[in-house]
């Protein structure tokens, strides 16, 4: 798959600033809006690394694997995210994940 414009611009402020949660939170989006699963959830889970607490990072991975139906992972994920937001203090964000980990237990 061609890596998009936007894909390399992102790549590139992330090598510049490794630290830029926001473009890597956007690469992950940009993946997973390609359709590319595990490049989509390798550039979560690496902003996962760099930022623990950032619940929205869990919450889209947990959903791009659930698409793909990879539940499993995505409960996984899900849990983790809900142990963030609660460190955050991210009510929202740990309410969404709660509510997507009840589905997907069904």
């Amino acid at each position: 798959m061609a890596e998009s414009e936007r894909t390399a611009q992102l790549k590139a402020i992330i090598a510049q600033d490794p630290s830029n949660t926001l473009a890597r939170y956007a690469l992950g989006m940009e993946y997973s809006g390609s359709g590319d699963v595990d490049a989509a959830v390798a550039a979560f889970r690496e902003l996962i690394v760099s930022n623990p607490d950032y619940a929205n990072a869990y919450f889209m991975a947990a959903q791009t694997l659930s698409n793909a139906d990879r539940k499993d992972e995505a409960k996984q994920l899900l849990q983790e995210g809900i142990a963030a937001a609660k460190r955050a203090n991210n009510r929202h964000a740990e309410s969404e994940m709660t509510a997507m980990l009840e589905e997907l237990s069904f």
